[in-house]
């Protein structure tokens, strides 16, 4: 049996999925299988196994934590500060076409929800930080791809950069509400 992954929400074990690239395939959460066990629910996508316990994803629901509450023990700072771009990147283009057509109510709910992952990975990235510190300790990046983006940009790593992303992805949300909002 394949060692199991521990997930704090269903959202953040689909991303670990997404994220192990499996055959290269963009998407290959959606070819997860869900079962309940008594601890919780285990997602599996080929021999890689994730469990959600159902308190922890009873209280990310509650508390309205996409990814959980705690810190990622399947996805590392640098990997979050991808996914952070990656839905910072979908929802400024989804943006230009929601202007274009300002009823599309589907893409309006794409690019509001695209600002909230973003905002929400950096939140997360954030985590990672010993207190008082500004640089992210060498062992927190435990996987091969956050590893790599450390290397290639730690300047994309440091608490100022990750805090003024986030202030910038909350405030595009805000503003992208604020600006689209249905005045009915």
């Amino acid at each position: 049996m394949p060692e199991r992954g521990l997930a704090r929400s269903l959202v953040e074990a689909y991303l670990h999925l997404d994220l192990l690239n499996h055959d290269g395939e963009p998407g290959a959460s959606r070819q997860a299988t869900l079962t309940r066990e008594p601890d919780g629910i285990v997602v599996t996508l080929g021999a890689t196994e994730i469990l959600v316990p159902y308190e922890a994803e009873a209280g990310a629901r509650e508390e309205g934590a996409l990814f959980g509450s705690g810190m990622s023990e399947l996805i590392d700072p640098g990997q979050w500060a991808l996914v952070a771009t990656t839905y910072a990147s979908r929802a400024l283009e989804g943006a230009l076409f929601a202007a274009a057509d300002p009823s599309d109510d589907d893409l309006y709910e794409s690019v509001a929800t695209d600002w909230r992952f973003a905002a929400d990975a950096v939140a997360e990235a954030l985590k990672f930080f010993p207190p008082d510190e500004d640089e992210l300790p060498p062992d927190a990046f435990w996987t091969e791809l956050g590893r790599s983006v450390r290397e290639a940009e730690p300047e994309r790593l440091t608490r100022q950069k990750l805090e003024s992303d986030l202030a910038l992805y909350r405030k595009s949300l805000d503003d992208f509400h604020r600006l689209h909002a249905d005045p009915s």
